[in-house]
């Protein structure tokens, strides 16, 4: 399999293609701009189009690292179609993913190198995130909001950058999870989102080009979640989110 094309072309949100297989409500495309979810982050949505109907992509299964498009209304699409990705929804999975960045990045600094250990980006606009703090004071968690949003402010690039597995092991931080690592790239190199100025570290998804695209994020709350995990719940402003 060959590096996502919504790595590579991040602004291609609208492509031609071709079937090249099918099986009952799903189809394998010759090339897709869809990210098939991972790592928290959701599949992209949108539609596929073709001479005579359209349907909507339901979400993306991956089967021995082929992604099949999951589509609904007995649709079978056959030959030459065209995907076009929900702008809307990828944006807001962008801006939430980099926001975690933001967060993470300011957690590792100020928590001593503290870990992750899960995240998960909701439609809702919120999200929330895991981190390995046993002890931590959650007020100042919660304080580190004021810092995100100065990092949103600033404007700084994002981009995402490919590096060697053993470069990648020898620098500290890197790899931020605890438990699992983004699978290497065929050509075994490892994905790295940089927030210039900020942060580096490995990451497969999708992010907004700068964190000055993004909408400013509230921490809604901080919650325990056994002795040694704290949960961090964001939101983007003007959307609907629990408080």
């Amino acid at each position: 399999m060959s590096r996502y094309l919504c790595h590579e072309q991040p602004e291609l949100l609208v492509f031609d293609t071709q079937v090249v297989d099918h099986r009952p409500g799903a189809v394998l495309l010759e090339r897709t701009a869809f990210f098939p979810g991972g790592g928290g982050q959701l599949a992209d949505r949108g539609v596929l189009r073709w001479d005579g109907g359209e349907a909507i992509v339901q979400g993306i299964e991956v089967d021995d690292d082929r992604e099949w498009h999951v589509i609904g209304g007995g649709a079978e699409p056959r030959g030459a179609v065209q995907g076009a990705v929900d702008a809307e929804f990828r944006q807001l999975m962008c801006q939430l993913h980099t926001g975690l960045h933001v967060l993470n990045a300011l957690v590792f600094r100020s928590f001593h190198g503290a870990l992750v250990t899960s995240a998960q980006m909701m439609a809702d606009g919120t999200a929330r995130h895991d981190f390995d703090l046993p002890g931590a004071d959650n007020a100042g968690l919660r304080a580190l909001e004021a810092a995100v949003n100065d990092v949103i402010r600033q404007d700084l690039a994002v981009r995402g950058i490919y590096v060697a597995r053993e470069q990648a092991a020898a620098e500290p931080g890197l790899v931020r999870s605890k438990s699992v690592a983004p699978p290497p790239q065929p050509d075994g190199t490892l994905r790295v989102i940089e927030i210039v100025g900020l942060d580096r570290q490995a990451c497969g998804g999708t992010h907004l080009r700068s964190t000055g695209l993004s909408r400013p994020i509230r921490i809604l709350k901080v919650d325990n979640k056994g002795r040694h995990n704290r949960r961090v719940y964001i939101g983007l402003v003007g959307r609907d989110s629990p408080a």
